[in-house]
C-alpha cells in the first residue's frame, strides 16, 4: 500500500482520528471479527441439549466455518483491489452478524452447516482487510516472519479467550447470549466504521474477473465432504451405511473434476503447478503430523478431566488461560529466534517437535485418576507453545512459492489442513485406535468377572463395572500416548537426520503495487475480451 521508505499512514480514517490512534482501532476490528463465528465450539454440549442436534452435527457447522475462511485466500488479493475498505467492513459485520442470529434460531442442520460456512468466508475477508492495512505498521520491511507471529498470535488467543466467554456466558445465563454478544460487537464495529472511515479507494480498482468460482465451489464441497466422514463416520458406521458412502463418492468425484478443470482453464482456483511444488505437500504432511500428534487433547483430555477427575465445564475452560499463556510465549520464542535472529526451518521445527513429544511423554508417565488440576498446566502449556512454532515456520515456507497467485494458493491449502481438515484427520484416527484399544483392555480387565466371583465382593456390579471402565480408559489413554511419542520421535529423527541451513531470510512480501500489475497482466485478456463482446 506504501513504499517502505514514506511514513506509515491509514489513508482511509478520517482527518479527526490521531495517527497513534488508528492502528490500534484496526487491531480492535480484528479481535471482535475473531471473537465472531457460525457456531462457538466451546458450548457444543449446551448446543446440543437444547437443540437436539447433534454433537457431530454442532461440530461439522464449526469445522465448516473454517473451511470457508480457508478458501477465502485464493481470492484475498482480487477483492483488497476490488471493494472499498469501509464497504469490506461494513458488508463483512452485517453478514457475520446475520449469520449468528440464524446459528442462533435454527435446528436445520444444512442450513446451519452453509451459514456458518459463509460466516467463515466473510470473516476471514475482514480479517485479511485489517491486518493488510496495519501490515506496514507492524513490519516496515515487509518481513513475513514477523507477520505471522502477529497473526497467529492475534488468531490462537482470540480461539482461547472466545472458549472462557463461551462458558462464561453458558455458566451466567445460556449459551445464546454469546451469540447476542458478538452481534452487539459487530454493530458497534459497524458504527465505528461509520463515523471513523472516509469512503474512498485505497487500491487502484481491479474488477472480479477470471475468478473460477466453480473451483472454489467444488474444492469447499470436498472439504466438506471430507468433514463428514471423519466427524460422522463414527455415528453411522462407517462405510456401511450409504451417508458416508455417499460423502466419500461425493469428495472423490469433486476432486476429480477440480484436477480435471485445472489441466485446462485459464485460471483455476488451484493451480496444477501449485500443487506439484514440493514445498505445498510438505507442508500439508508435517501439519497432519503435527495434528495427529496433538489429537489426544481434543480427546483424551477431556475424557480425563471430566470422565475421570469430574471437572465441570468452568474448570475445563478455565485451562485455557493456560493454552493462552502457551500461545504468547510461543509467538515471543519464534518471533525473537525464527523472525529476528533467522534460526533456520530445521530447527525450528526440531524445537516444536521436541515440545509436542515433551507434552506426549508427559502424560504416558505421569496420567492417573488422582491427577490434581495443577499436573495439567505443564503439558497444556507445551502443546501450545509447540504448535505455534510449527505453525508460523510452516506458513512462512509458503513464501518460496512465487507471489501472488501460487502463494495465495499454498496458503490457501495450507490452511485447509491446519485449520480445519488435518485436526479432523488427527481425531478421527486416534479416535478410532481408542475405541478399538479400549474395548480390547476393557475385556482384558473383565475377563476374571463372572457369576461365580462376583458373588464372592461386596461392591455392587455397577460400581465394579464403572471401575474397569475407568481403569480400561486410562490403559488405553497411556497405550496409545506410548504410540504417538514414537511417531514424535521418528519425526524428530527425520527432521534431524539431513541437515537444511535454509532461514527466513527472503520472506519480503511485494508491494501491493506489484500484486496489482500481476493481477492486471493476469486478468487482461478477459477484459478486452468483454470490451469486444460490449
Amino acid at each position: 500500500m506504501h513504499a517502505p521508505n514514506q511514513k506509515f499512514e491509514i489513508p482511509q480514517f478520517r482527518s479527526f482520528v490521531p495517527e497513534w490512534l488508528r492502528p490500534w482501532i484496526v487491531i480492535l476490528f480484528v479481535i471482535i471479527v475473531q471473537f465472531s463465528g457460525g457456531v462457538y465450539l466451546a458450548a457444543a454440549s449446551e448446543m446440543v441439549g437444547t437443540t437436539q442436534l447433534l454433537n457431530e452435527d454442532i461440530m461439522m457447522a464449526g469445522y465448516a466455518s473454517l473451511v470457508g475462511m480457508a478458501l477465502f485466500f485464493g481470492m484475498m488479493f482480487r477483492v483488497k483491489f476490488a471493494v472499498k475498505p469501509r464497504t469490506t467492513l461494513l458488508m463483512c459485520g452485517g453478514v457475520i452478524a446475520v449469520a449468528n442470529l440464524v446459528a442462533m434460531n435454527t435446528t436445520n442442520v444444512p442450513l446451519l452447516v452453509g451459514v456458518s460456512f459463509v460466516a467463515g468466508f466473510f470473516r476471514m475477508w475482514a480479517t485479511f482487510e485489517c491486518n493488510s492495512t496495519i501490515q506496514l505498521w507492524l513490519t516496515p520491511k515487509r518481513d513475513l516472519s514477523v507477520f505471522f507471529c502477529y497473526v497467529y498470535l492475534i488468531v490462537n488467543s482470540a480461539i482461547q479467550l472466545s472458549g472462557i466467554a463461551t462458558i462464561f456466558f453458558s455458566v451466567w445465563a445460556s449459551w445464546h447470549f454469546m451469540h447476542y454478544f458478538i452481534v452487539a460487537a459487530l454493530l458497534v464495529m459497524m458504527l465505528l466504521v461509520m463515523l471513523l472511515y472516509k469512503d474512498i479507494r485505497v487500491m487502484p480498482h481491479l474488477p472480479l474477473y477470471g475468478i473460477d468460482w466453480l473451483g472454489m465451489i467444488m474444492w469447499g464441497i470436498t472439504a466438506l465432504s471430507v468433514l463428514f466422514v471423519c466427524l460422522y463416520g463414527e455415528h453411522y458406521e462407517w462405510w456401511y451405511a450409504w451417508q458416508i458412502r455417499t460423502a466419500t463418492l461425493c469428495g472423490v468425484v469433486t476432486l476429480a473434476m477440480n484436477l480435471w478443470r485445472a489441466s485446462f482453464i485459464r485460471h483455476p482456483y488451484i493451480m496444477l503447478d501449485t500443487l506439484k511444488s514440493p514445498i505445498v505437500p510438505i507442508t500439508i504432511a508435517i501439519m497432519i503430523i503435527a495434528d495427529v500428534l496433538l489429537a489426544p487433547s481434543h480427546i483424551f483430555e477431556h475424557a480425563l478431566m471430566a470422565g475421570v477427575l469430574g471437572y465441570d465445564a468452568e474448570n475445563l475452560i478455565s485451562l485455557n488461560w493456560v493454552a493462552f499463556v502457551g500461545t504468547i510465549v510461543g509467538v515471543l520464542f519464534t518471533w525473537l529466534t525464527f523472525a529476528r535472529r533467522k534460526w533456520s526451518y530445521q530447527r525450528m521445527l526440531v524445537i516444536a517437535f521436541s515440545a509436542i513429544a515433551l507434552y506426549l511423554a508427559y502424560f504416558y508417565f505421569v496420567i492417573d485418576y488422582n491427577l490434581p488440576k495443577e499436573a495439567l498446566y505443564f503439558p497444556i502449556f507445551v502443546r501450545t507453545f509447540g504448535y505455534i512454532i510449527v505453525a508460523v515456520a510452516v506458513l512462512t515456507s509458503l513464501t518460496r512459492l512465487p507471489f501472488p497467485f501460487h502463494f495465495m494458493q499454498g496458503v490457501m491449502m495450507q490452511n485447509l489442513f491446519s485449520a480445519s481438515l488435518a485436526g479432523v484427520i488427527g481425531t478421527t484416527i486416534v479416535a478410532r485406535a481408542m475405541k478399538v484399544v479400549m474395548t480390547r483392555n476393557a475385556a482384558w480387565l473383565s475377563e476374571g468377572m463372572d457369576s461365580i466371583s462376583l458373588s464372592t465382593l461386596r461392591t455392587p456390579f455397577m460400581a465394579l463395572y464403572g471401575e474397569v471402565q475407568v481403569q480400561a480408559l486410562l490403559e488405553t489413554m497411556k497405550e496409545i500416548y506410548g504410540w504417538l511419542l514414537w511417531v514424535a520421535i521418528a519425526a524428530i529423527i527425520a527432521l534431524g537426520v539431513r541437515y537444511s541451513g535454509i532461514r527466513p531470510r527472503h520472506v519480503i512480501h511485494p508491494t501491493f503495487r506489484v500484486i496489482s500489475k500481476a493481477v492486471r497482466v493476469s486478468i487482461s485478456p478477459i477484459q478486452r475480451l468483454i470490451r469486444r463482446r460490449a
